[in-house]
């Protein structure tokens, strides 16, 4: 028989960590993060990483495990995540994959294409664009892939030019040769949780706030300190880029806070978009249910 493995899936706020305690105290689980700002150590409060008192005696991997100067890939995670799936199965426990970044996922059940390493003579160049002409550089070299991503994802944009430049070969055509995925290996077990956008939304916004009573700021305050690169995923998560503006003096408290809650909100939208019209199918095909 294949080994399980559960997947809670969802957009932020829509309470995937609580039926995750609930199904690890049931099922003797192992909680395992699959949110790609609960990986980095610097974002305990802004990433809303479960606090020792929330985990209630349930082990939990994979949170706060890479430092903010590092960027964790969706190929590395998905190493670190069958590590700790593997461990799980080997302790007798059900591995219990919880998060909202379906690219990290992806990768994990799906698996990965093969696109060889850039070289820094092709990477460097891309990387100093600005964001106009990397864009128009996308656009022209590889209108596939351009018309993929949106004309603001600037890491996302940066990789597909340099894969283009690199191999000759659009990223999408590499991306149409994955392999690897740990869907076919293991018996798995899916839920997505989509609440209705009014209640999201509401939830987005109660979760910020919390956040800001709980030091979000002193948080931010940190990381602003530690003067890295303003293109690291670290400094771009949801709730920094308005906060760094009000340390900068260039927003009020009220106006980054209220920027802050609007784009938590649109990036819960999209996630729920996406799972609800056809991630959720493309990640866990014919999963069986997980109740709770």
């Amino acid at each position: 028989m294949k080994p399980p493995l559960a997947v809670i899936a969802g957009p932020t706020a829509s309470g995937k960590s609580a039926l995750a305690l609930k199904i690890a105290h049931a099922c003797n689980g192992v909680i395992i993060n699959a949110d790609a700002s609960q990986v980095y150590a610097d974002l305990r409060i802004l990433s809303a990483r479960p606090a020792e008192a929330e985990m209630e005696g349930v082990p939990h991997r994979l949170y706060g495990i890479i430092d903010g100067a590092e960027s964790c890939t969706a190929a590395r995670w998905a190493a670190l995540a069958r590590a700790e799936i593997g461990a799980a199965h080997a302790g007798g426990r059900l591995p219990i994959l919880v998060g909202g970044t379906g690219l990290y996922l992806k990768v994990l059940i799906a698996g990965i294409a093969d696109v060889p390493p850039v070289p820094e003579a092709v990477r460097a160049p891309v990387r100093a664009l600005d964001a106009p002409a990397l864009r128009a550089a996308l656009e022209r070299e590889d209108p596939l892939m351009a018309a993929r991503l949106h004309p603001n994802d600037r890491q996302r944009n940066a990789r597909a030019l340099e894969v283009m430049r690199a191999t000759g070969r659009s990223l999408a055509a590499w991306q149409a040769e994955t392999g690897g995925g740990l869907g076919d290996a293991v018996a798995l077990g899916a839920r997505v949780l989509l609440p209705d956008r009014a209640a999201l939304n509401a939830a987005c916004d109660l979760r910020f706030d919390r956040m800001m009573a709980e030091g979000a700021l002193d948080e931010v305050r940190r990381l602003r300190a530690r003067g890295l690169s303003p293109d690291l995923p670290v400094m771009k998560a949801l709730g920094v880029p308005p906060l760094l503006a009000y340390l900068d003096g260039r927003l009020s408290l009220e106006e980054a806070i209220a920027r802050a809650r609007l784009e938590t909100r649109r990036y819960a939208k999209r996630q729920r978009t996406w799972f609800a019209s056809g991630g959720q199918a493309s990640l866990f095909g014919q999963a069986a249910p997980l109740a709770g």
